[in-house]
């Protein structure tokens, strides 16, 4: 029980990485305010990706609330705020989690696409990270940021060229962050996921050329699990992690330093 009675928000946690952390959090005892956005979750065909995820944290014994909202949008941000407030009378801990990765080539895809996926994985940590440091300022008692970067940030990827930059803004804008608020006891860390397996990626991953690849590439011999990602975040919300801040975790299953 890390996080016995903390408040989290979790944005993007109905499916993936996002529902292991959300599913994660409670389990060490924190309450949830979950993020999703409903016409994702339906391109994915997962419409009750989100009630699947709630009802896993009703049987924890925990508690868990569902708010809908684009973080893209700059007024959803504050709205997880207040959602937070409201249901469990604030937050602690924040798991910037949220983002989209359309594969495209480079010399052909669309200018739309590339400000999406920013908009989406940069300015939407940004903005509901800001949102959420400034409650945790107002109520005085630190907290934990946490914001989901990519091995991506690291490295490059032919079809992803509008993706990786976004990791990487991820990754320096926590590194920052951690200065500008570590003053108020409020610390700000990144994770870097590998090869993952999820509904955003299965295609590509499962049965295929570049499956092959990886499985050769990662040392541990397997893909890693939302859960896997999920208990990295838990360790850095807790007190365990106290003294952890401008920090990222690769958790790749070895895969980033294997060159062989």
């Amino acid at each position: 029980m890390l996080l016995k009675d903390k408040c989290v928000i979790v944005t993007g946690g109905s499916r993936g990485i996002g529902a292991g952390i959300s599913r994660a959090m409670a389990q060490a005892g924190a309450d949830v305010v979950i993020n999703y956005l409903g016409e994702n979750d339906a391109e994915l065909g997962q419409t009750d990706g989100i009630e699947v995820v709630l009802a896993d944290i009703k049987a924890m014994g925990r508690r868990a609330i569902a708010v809908e909202g684009n973080v893209a949008d700059p007024e959803t941000g504050q709205k997880l705020v207040d959602a937070a407030v409201e249901a469990f009378g604030k937050v602690d801990i924040l798991s910037s989690n949220a983002g989209i990765c359309p594969f495209h080539s480079f010399l052909d895809i669309p200018i739309e696409v590339m400000r999406k996926v920013s908009a989406v994985n940069y300015e939407g940590s940004f903005m509901v990270s800001q949102a959420v440091a400034r409650q945790m300022v107002k109520q005085g008692h630190g907290g934990a940021i946490i914001a989901t970067s990519s091995i991506s940030a690291l490295v490059g990827g032919e079809m992803q060229t509008h993706y990786t930059p976004t990791k990487a803004a991820v990754h320096s804008m926590m590194q920052s962050v951690s200065i500008s608020l570590g003053k108020h006891g409020i610390r700000c860390n990144s994770i870097m996921p590998g090869a993952i397996l999820t509904d955003m990626n299965r295609e590509v991953l499962d049965g295929t050329e570049t499956a092959a690849y990886f499985e050769k590439r990662i040392p541990l011999g397997r893909y890693g699990t939302p859960d896997d990602i999920g208990q990295v975040a838990v360790f850095l919300a807790s007190d365990m992690a106290s003294y952890v801040t401008g920090a990222s975790l690769l958790v790749d299953g070895g895969m980033f330093v294997n060159l062989q």
